[in-house]
């Protein structure tokens, strides 16, 4: 158990590691050296869990997916009404990526043309949201002529875009900025009888449409 213990931690820190230096530096340009001096483990440590780097990748984009899996999960089976759990899922995901360098680098190896062709992490977000917002709309939660199809696009870009400018300056996946653009949405894509709040759980309401 000892044995198996202390595997587990040289593996953990080996993915912490590498989505450090992923993230810092691209898929290419990274090197095992540079992993396994950061994780202050032998090179030979290295190979024992991770034959190569395409492996180290993977492990990290995979504990990536996996988090995002148990934020949108966890809040799908809070309850509340489908357009609320979106906003409060978005505040949730900028914030974990605001400090968790696992889930930064996930996303930004899907960026990364040196790593893969299709962005997993990113389709992933998306698909997410297009489900909330066909709920949303099942429950009456959308606007009158506001659909689906409308609003997605809008949501997915912005927030793909505040998680792509959040990696060089963390104030774009602060409170205030996901609260101001909700501030701006809300309004335009909820319905009268929907009563979604646009700040992070748990704080005061402002500028609640």
């Amino acid at each position: 158990m000892v044995k198996q213990d202390r595997a587990a931690r040289t593996r953990q820190s080996l993915i912490h590691a590498a989505a450090e230096v992923f993230a810092q530096e691209g898929f290419a340009p990274a090197s095992l050296a540079a992993i396994s001096r950061r994780a202050g483990v032998s090179n030979g440590a290295l190979h024992f869990h991770f034959e190569n780097k395409k492996m180290l990748a993977q492990a990290v984009e995979d504990e990536a997916a996996e988090t995002v899996r148990r934020i949108t999960e966890e809040a799908v089976n809070g309850g509340g009404q489908a357009l609320q759990v979106l906003v409060d899922t978005t505040h949730e995901l900028m914030s974990r990526l605001a400090d968790d360098i696992v889930i930064q680098a996930g996303f930004e190896l899907g960026g990364d043309l040196a790593w893969r062709e299709e962005p997993r992490l990113r389709r992933g977000w998306q698909r997410w949201i297009e489900d909330m917002l066909r709920r949303a709309d099942a429950e009456g939660g959308l606007a009158e002529g506001v659909s689906p199809a409308d609003a997605s696009p809008a949501i997915v870009a912005v927030t793909v875009g505040l998680e792509v400018l959040g990696g060089e300056d963390k104030e774009w996946l602060s409170t205030e900025t996901i609260t101001g653009f909700w501030d701006l949405m809300l309004p335009r894509l909820a319905s009268r009888q929907s009563p979604c709040r646009s700040v992070r759980p748990g704080e005061a309401a402002s500028g609640t449409p």
